[in-house]
């Protein structure tokens, strides 16, 4: 069991080029299931029937996990068994009857303009740090980017002339997204002003540095746009991925059509991108409701 589960773990990194987040929570997902299977005497994974995964299933269901979590680990397990028919070192691939969990579609957190605008004015100019995160935030509300984007950016990634970024996504995907004129300044302050004071090598090609001088990490980004929303007096937990989602629905609302959307995001399917137009018409039907006289 431990050798074939390697062995998928090698492929989904070196050939679906899946990024290490990924690839994590694919080996824990799957240990826990090798666990499971190991405290009920299974050997091998040609042992493992329906009824055994239906048991599993339900295991997880007892210990309280949201429907999402189980979804989740029930994929990563599909996957694996399909790669180990596809490879022929199963016959059967006991998950292929087993119906997806139907998870609640949530609507995602966003902010309003009104907040994103205090929420970016606040960093200042006042040390080279404060350039920093002025510019991290503009840029990600600029162009949407995810979080492990953002950090993973290089020098000769940004292209100030043409006004874009360039990022690679799940999947090591590249894209091109343009960013606007804010952001642009943003980043020019930062590499004139503050860049340059932060740095401890000259080699150093990562775009946003720590105080040690070295890549800035999501947790570091994290702590600093909850530092900035807690300042800026924003009464919910602020996260980078609300930048995301704030991007996204934003630009909707001022009548981006939904396919650039999903090109600048850097969603594969339509469908994930779609999401934001549920928003938009909830604040659609909100403002209805809280303005019109005979609503």
């Amino acid at each position: 069991m431990n050798d074939l589960l390697q062995e998928f773990l090698n492929y989904i990194s070196v050939e679906r080029g899946l990024s290490h987040n990924t690839i994590d929570a694919y080996r824990r997902d799957l240990n826990q299931f090798s666990g499971y299977l190991t405290g009920k005497g299974y050997s091998d994974p040609a042992q493992v029937q329906s009824q055994t995964m239906i048991e599993y299933l339900l295991h997880l269901q007892q210990q309280e996990l949201k429907a999402a979590s189980v979804t989740r680990k029930l994929a990563a397990i599909r996957s694996f068994f399909q790669y180990a028919v596809r490879e022929r070192r199963l016959k059967i691939d006991p998950s292929v009857t087993i119906d997806s969990l139907k998870t609640p579609q949530r609507l995602p957190k966003v902010l309003s303009e009104k907040e994103i605008n205090r929420l970016l004015e606040q960093p200042g100019a006042s040390k080279p740090a404060n350039l920093r995160d002025k510019a991290m935030l503009e840029l990600m509300y600029a162009t949407g980017v995810r979080v492990s984007e953002l950090v993973s950016l290089k020098l000769n990634d940004i292209n100030m002339d043409m006004g874009y970024i360039r990022c690679f996504g799940k999947g090591s995907k590249e894209r091109i997204v343009p960013m606007g004129g804010s952001a642009v300044n943003a980043l020019l302050d930062y590499l004139d002003r503050g860049r340059p004071k932060i740095i401890r090598r000259a080699a150093e090609e990562t775009l946003f540095l720590n105080h040690h001088g070295r890549k800035m990490s999501r947790q570091g980004f994290w702590q600093i746009i909850q530092a900035a929303a807690r300042r800026v007096g924003i009464g919910i937990t602020v996260t980078p991925h609300m930048l995301r989602h704030s991007f996204a629905t934003h630009m909707l609302d001022h009548g981006a059509d939904l396919r650039s959307v999903q090109e600048m995001l850097g969603h594969a399917d339509i469908a994930t991108t779609q999401i934001y137009t549920h928003v938009t018409r909830t604040r659609i039907q909100q403002v209805y409701n809280k303005t019109h006289p005979r609503a």
